[in-house]
């Protein structure tokens, strides 16, 4: 395996650059049902949070991934390709292949408090999910909350997990001295369309379970409609389906985005269509001929309905992952009495 070649950088050449050796890396794998086929990969990282390339669409600078490669085994990864750097396969090996920085808590902890850190706002779960089955036994994300709490760092988590909701309280903790950001993925609600295309995730109304318990505890949530999957999953009635669920959660927000093809993802993902609808594949070669992005017009029809269903269906104005600061209550002056409540009026 190419393990020099996991760098922070692009430029490869750079043999100090290397996140880990070769010498760093212990294999193992665990007799248990849910950790069936799967290997690990445990290694030390020398750094853990990655500026991302200036050329990205992403909104944000930093990232802390403790994981790569990713159990949820969804067809459309786009993260598939960053497997092919260690000369692991982007197919089954994504799947089944996961590397985990053990020491990411206390690297974190040791580089945000360098005097170079400027207290910038680190995104996680934005390449594999960090609250993956893996985390269930390496529980590398309550070290890594309670160093950003500590040291006041403004984050953002994606996830597809549940398991977010073991460190309910971390992330309270964090909303009072920073800012949080939640999203939760659900692209839609179809039960039989998720059994296949993301076969290792927990089934949507899961998902949307862990919105609405966040909701409960004062954390707004928004949830990342994505990927919205030409031909499967975008039509007007399952749109509408999959807003509806959303809104009754009490998610703050729903923000669609349309499937893309990466290299690494595409070849998987166009695999898998042939097997399971080879009438869908001429269309998608023609609607994906251009390259990754499927065609700003129809981007835009998407994004269209599922703001219109939002709006009819109350979800909004608040931006998908707004953070929301969770504050204590202002205490009542002495001798105040509370009054009873009173119904507003328009005039």
């Amino acid at each position: 395996m190419r393990w020099e070649n996991l760098t922070l950088e692009s430029d490869h050449s750079r043999a100090d650059s290397a996140l880990f050796g070769a010498d760093a890396v212990v294999t193992r794998t665990f007799d248990t049902p849910e950790f069936a086929g799967i290997t690990f990969h445990e290694i030390r990282a020398r750094s853990i949070v990655n500026r991302v390339p200036g050329a990205s669409r992403m909104p944000f600078e930093w990232t802390v991934n403790p994981y790569r490669g990713c159990s949820h085994a969804c067809v459309y990864c786009f993260a598939r390709k960053t497997h092919s750097y260690l000369d692991l396969d982007t197919g089954l090996g994504f799947d089944s292949q996961i590397v985990v920085k053990v020491n990411a808590p206390e690297l974190l902890r040791r580089q945000l408090a360098s005097r170079r850190w400027l207290g910038d706002h680190i995104a996680m779960g934005t390449n594999v999910d960090c609250y993956q089955r893996a985390e269930g036994r390496y529980r590398l994300m309550p070290g890594i909350l309670a160093a950003l709490r500590d040291h006041a760092n403004p984050y953002s988590i994606l996830t597809k997990g549940t398991l977010i909701l073991r460190d309910l309280e971390l992330l309270k903790q964090s909303a009072q001295v920073t800012d949080v950001g939640i999203s939760v993925s659900v692209g839609f609600v179809d039960p039989e369309l998720w059994r296949t295309v993301e076969p290792g995730t927990p089934a949507p109304e899961r998902r949307l379970d862990v919105v609405r318990t966040l909701a409960e505890h004062g954390l707004g949530c928004g949830v990342l409609m994505a990927p919205v999957i030409p031909f499967l999953s975008d039509q007007p009635a399952q749109l509408r389906a999959t807003v509806r669920a959303i809104a009754a959660s009490g998610a703050t927000s729903v923000t669609p985005l349309v499937l893309h093809l990466r290299p690494g993802a595409r070849e998987w993902f166009m695999a898998w269509l042939g097997r399971e609808h080879p009438h869908l594949v001429r269309r998608y070669e023609r609607l994906y001929a251009d390259g990754a992005y499927a065609p700003k017009w129809y981007q835009r029809r998407v994004t269209r309905q599922v703001h219109d269903l939002a709006q009819e269906y109350g979800i909004g104005p608040t931006r998908a992952g707004m953070p929301r600061r969770i504050r204590e209550p202002e205490p009542e002056p002495a001798g105040h009495t509370r009054s009873e409540p009173t119904q507003l009026s328009l005039l």
